[in-house]
């Protein structure tokens, strides 16, 4: 009996110790979060009874070259209900059904829904906006917002891009630039007591929202304006799938102009031009959607995508005869050809088992290189692409950097697209050499040519010039130093004499200019498949020949009837010269001085 008094006594004793042991736990722990944790439950307590809005910030503008606003943002309204706060739900529904224009069933369901805050609507114009906050609704609550809008509507509307629903960038300089141009959100912040109720004698806790940074960019409103207006007009005449205008400073690479028609209204980015809006589906159309309407939907965002290309830089195609260039180019800068050097153009050149027609079904008969370059002679190009061979050709193009991206600052440059080196044979060398049998960008053509006839340095065009803060103090600005020399300079005042004569006495002369010194070159190519016979006419185009400092290229889809470049794209390079030259203060010669000696 004595052993089981004392075992039952120590039992109670370490019940009693352990119960000891848990409340001082218990205790020790309820001091530490009073003590050395109240500030962090003090804050969640807060939190309980703060609600927050945001306050968008004002995205940055974008201005050309001059400071035209080319981008901007328009004050707009979000429209909000608090289920907790509303006194008079018919009274709500029925007030923004009607100002809202909105089918009274639908702004019931988001009235009723029980959360902390449900939107009614977003992007209402300011005006509906300031109706409804007069009305002093209790629930509802109105904050402005803003919507990006552009001035110009289709102007350059494939390099500026538009923003989403979240305005945020979505395609072109929009997105690109998307770091220095979406300012930071700021926020508001209420106090309400435990049924969610604002306490009105605690005053609102605001954030302010730091606006977006401003970018200027090289483009030129007046001379992108004028030049869109050319490619419409050409697009219209030869009833053209698209038109593509590059205007660029050849010496450092500024995008002064890339116009890609059929442009599309930046305002509406999501209404294809066959149709007028857009049909919106709710979620449960949605949800009945059958297999083929899903079809469609895929389908319209198959041709929004097409829609909102960039044909500049996100397409490629075979750059025929301008390719030229590259060619004469390299064969000058190997050796491979002189300016003197003699050749015969029966009409068509013979290369294995292939008879490869000049584009003069008749032949050009005995001329000189220079010569050639003006008649756009294939059988010459033949010629002293076979002289300079695969390897050499392949270094050559390396060399001049027609394999890599240009660098240009838009989203989603295509690459060019070229033969494995191993499976070129004399066949696609002789093609090759007069610009068939491969693709390029138009982006790509143009920055090559500027290279080799601005002295001979790789520039990498650019729209992207700096950024500025809202009180317009420069923040950052972007530097293009010229790449490395990839031609020599003398080769490169050979392309610009050379060229030169191509537009005074050669197959380029619907790009004259009276009184000024322009180089150029022609193309006419046909796409794939060759039997669809559909071609691509364009030319490339700089002045003045002998210090160029803007550069041209029109590219011209699939025109109807004539459809030789040297007729239909020249002059469209030659007519904006013409109206450009005095703009950009480039003055008329008094006499031109060009020799064509070697």
């Amino acid at each position: 009996m004595g052993k089981n008094k004392t075992y039952h006594k120590r039992k109670m004793l370490v019940v009693f110790l352990c119960a000891v042991c848990m409340i001082l736990g218990l205790l020790g722990r309820l001091c530490y979060l009073m003590v050395f944790d109240a500030k962090y439950y003090q804050q969640k307590a807060q939190e309980l009874h703060e609600r927050e809005r945001e306050i968008k910030a004002a995205r940055g503008e974008i201005v050309d070259a001059n400071g035209t606003v080319l981008a901007t943002n328009r004050t707009v309204c979000t429209i909000s209900v608090i289920h907790s706060q509303i006194e008079n739900v018919e009274e709500v529904v029925a007030a923004l059904s009607s100002a809202l224009e909105m089918d009274e069933e639908e702004v019931r369901k988001r009235v009723e829904k029980v959360s902390s805050m449900e939107r009614i609507r977003t992007n209402v114009d300011k005006e509906t906006g300031d109706k409804i906050r007069d009305l002093e609704l209790p629930g509802v609550k109105v904050d402005e917002d803003f919507k990006r809008y552009y001035p110009y509507q289709e102007l350059a509307s494939k390099v500026l891009g538009f923003t989403g629903g979240d305005n945020q960038g979505i395609v072109g300089l929009e997105v690109k630039y998307e770091e220095y141009l979406k300012g930071i959100n700021g926020r508001i912040l209420t106090t309400t007591d435990a049924r969610g109720m604002e306490l009105e004698a605690v005053a609102e806790n605001r954030v302010e929202p730091i606006p977006g940074h401003t970018l200027q960019i090289s483009l030129d409103y007046n001379i992108q304006t004028y030049a869109q207006q050319m490619a419409e007009k050409v697009m219209e005449e030869k009833q053209a799938d698209q038109v593509e205008i590059l205007l660029m400073n050849p010496q450092n690479g500024e995008i002064l102009a890339m116009v890609n028609v059929p442009e599309f209204n930046l305002n509406e980015p999501f209404t294809l031009p066959a149709e007028g809006e857009l049909e919106k589906e709710n979620e449960s159309s949605k949800r009945r959607t059958t297999e083929q309407e899903r079809m469609t939907v895929e389908e319209k965002q198959d041709a929004l995508n097409r829609m909102w290309r960039n044909g500049c830089i996100n397409d490629t195609y075979e750059p025929g005869s301008t390719f030229k260039i590259i060619t004469a180019a390299a064969c000058l800068e190997e050796g491979a050809v002189h300016l003197d050097d003699t050749f015969s153009c029966p009409g068509y050149r013979v290369v294995e088992d292939r008879k490869i027609r000049c584009h003069k079904t008749g032949g050009h008969g005995t001329e000189t290189f220079v010569q050639g370059i003006q008649n756009s002679c294939n059988p010459v190009f033949i010629d002293i692409g076979q002289r300079l061979g695969v390897d050499h050709f392949y270094q050559y193009f390396e060399q001049f950097q027609m394999m890599e991206p240009t660098g240009v600052d838009l989203p989603g440059e295509a690459s060019t697209i070229m033969h494995q080196k191993e499976n070129v044979g004399l066949v696609e060398l002789a093609t090759m050499s007069f610009g068939q049998s491969f693709q390029v960008t138009p982006i790509q053509m143009a920055a090559t040519v500027s290279s080799l006839i601005n002295g001979g340095k790789r520039v990498t065009p650019h729209l992207g010039v700096r950024v500025c803060d809202f009180k317009g103090e420069e923040v950052k600005k972007f530097d293009y130093e010229n790449g490395e020399r990839i031609v020599s300079e003398e080769t490169s005042k050979i392309m610009q004499r050379l060229l030169e004569s191509v537009v005074s006495e050669g197959s380029g002369k619907n790009a004259y200019v009276e009184g000024y010194a322009v180089g150029g070159k022609t193309a006419t190519s046909q796409t794939l498949p060759r039997s669809a016979n559909k071609y691509i006419s364009s030319f490339i185009g700089f002045a003045p020949a002998d210090d160029p400092q803007v550069l041209g290229m029109c590219v011209i889809d699939n025109p109807k009837g004539i459809y030789y470049g040297g007729t239909i794209a020249a002059p469209v390079i030659g007519n904006i010269f013409e109206n450009i030259f005095p703009y950009l203060g480039i003055e008329k010669e008094q006499e031109m001085q060009y020799t064509r000696e070697g």
